[in-house]
């Protein structure tokens, strides 16, 4: 067979589809890396900007409270005294919890246009700083971005079926079919070398394609986590190129000819990357529709305003709930910011089960997707490509539950200083805590992932065994 294929190989170097194949997805996929390589940048510029605005702003209020130990009050307000607990917890010395870019995140832009990757992070309820303030044109956010998954995705494919849609008919239709099959050989035999040669030229060029985007995207590879990620990357690419090829050998082995096979083949393209994924989205949507924002704000505004009216109420409750807050053994009902951190609590406390319900209602809708998408190989390969890539509603999910625990140590931290009054120190100020983020394990990426392997595999296996059954039927 390696004979066969090596002969084919000498035949496709002298067709000028081949070298057209090669030039077309250059282009596309450098193109496209460049888009993603854009997009990554475009974030890491955004966190090293939100990071030096931190930086010059603590290295600003630290001078303050140098000053005010030195004696000098000159042009300072309480409310922007960055000694005062509330005032530092609250606005002044806030700090940024930021999800850097993973690795292989110009592959594949994903979510990260549509979640917020950095915070900043106060002793307020999280719904004031969980969203960043960016703008962006909502119509961009539908269509999505021109990425290397979307290359892959979507023009690989198309790519694929053109060197392929002929492989058996255009051997039949130039009568050179009959001559091979009346030597003593096996049609699947000389079929497969003209397939493995195939194959052996789009791995061939898509592999070297990826991995030299991997290097010119700057994707640190030093990264833990980063090598097993980006071999997953190329296996499951590879496994989605053998499925389209197994589409056009199954297709091929039919016996019709090639301007039906490329009908059929195309048709098989529409269906499985544009049709199904579309009626897949609406399907989920409908079963499992997405919260409404606009009443959970509504719902917020209306439990804030409530509870500010009842101060002084839910102020004496907070104490009884937390008599380790109350100075000297009494509670201070003139402490102004202790009231704002009662009222907070109480918001937090009556919005909790809407709030639950909402990330139940969005969970079920991603759970629901996540079961369903094996309708479609392409749906399988998109969702593994984003996870991959650190750009997976799974990640920014992940970083979410950083972002909340980091939120509750900040308030643990002022919480009892605002209470007993105290004042900020230099050191203090110093020990403020800090977002550290630690990347979700491998491991657990490698888990989610691994059932895209088998939902690409099992149909590519099924092809070959029906092309196999419609080889064996040729005649000599």
């Amino acid at each position: 067979m390696l004979r066969f294929a090596a002969f084919e190989w000498r035949l496709l170097r002298a067709d000028a589809t081949l070298r057209l194949f090669g030039i077309v997805l250059t282009l596309l996929a450098g193109y496209a890396l460049f888009n993603g390589t854009r997009w990554v940048g475009f974030q890491r510029e955004t966190i090293a900007t939100v990071q030096e605005e931190e930086q010059a702003r603590l290295a600003e209020h630290q001078a303050t409270i140098d000053r005010l130990a030195a004696g000098d009050s000159t042009g300072i307000k309480p409310w922007t005294n960055p000694a005062i607990p509330s005032v530092a917890g609250g606005t002044q010395a806030t700090r940024y919890a930021v999800l850097p870019p993973a690795p292989l995140a110009a592959f594949a832009v994903g979510q990260s246009d549509l979640y917020p990757y950095y915070a900043r992070v106060s002793t307020r309820t999280k719904q004031t700083f969980i969203v960043n303030d960016e703008i962006e044109n909502p119509v961009n956010l539908m269509a999505g971005r021109f990425d290397v998954a979307f290359v892959v995705i979507y023009v690989l494919p198309l790519l694929i079926l053109a060197l392929s849609y002929n492989i058996v008919s255009a051997e039949r239709e130039q009568g050179t079919l009959d001559l091979v099959l009346s030597q003593p050989v096996d049609a699947r035999r000389v079929i497969g070398a003209k397939l493995l040669a195939r194959i052996g030229v789009v791995l061939g060029v898509t592999l070297a394609l990826l991995l030299v985007g991997t290097l010119a995207g700057g994707a640190s590879l030093a990264t833990p986590g980063a090598l097993s990620r980006l071999a997953l990357w190329a296996a499951i690419v590879s496994l989605y190129a053998l499925f389209w090829f197994g589409v056009a050998l199954a297709v091929n082995a039919a016996g019709k000819s090639s301007a039906t096979n490329a009908v059929i083949l195309l048709g098989a393209w529409l269906a499985v990357v544009v049709i199904i994924p579309s009626l897949y989205n609406v399907a989920v949507t409908t079963a499992r529709p997405s919260p409404s924002r606009v009443e959970l704000t509504t719902a917020l505004r209306a439990a804030t305003n409530e509870a500010t009216e009842q101060g002084s109420v839910l102020l004496q409750k907070y104490y009884l709930d937390h008599p380790e807050m109350m100075a000297g053994g009494a509670p201070d009902m003139d402490n102004f910011a202790a009231r704002s951190v009662a009222v907070q609590e109480a918001v937090e406390s009556s919005m909790a089960p809407a709030l639950a319900d909402f990330d139940q209602r969005l969970v079920a809708q991603q759970a629901l997707a996540d079961r369903f998408r094996f309708v479609s190989p392409a749906l399988v390969l998109q969702a593994a490509l984003f996870d991959l890539s650190g750009t997976s509603v799974h990640r920014y999910r992940y970083f979410q539950g950083e972002v909340d625990r980091f939120h509750a140590a900040w308030r643990a931290w002022f919480f009892p200083r605002i209470f007993a009054k105290s004042t900020l120190s230099a050191a203090d100020f110093r020990a403020l805590p800090a977002f550290e983020f630690v990347e979700e394990p491998a491991s657990v990426v490698v888990v989610r992932v691994m059932p895209a392997v088998v939902g690409l595999l099992l149909p590519t296996l099924l092809l070959a065994a029906l092309a196999s059954g419609g080889l064996r039927r040729l005649r000599r």
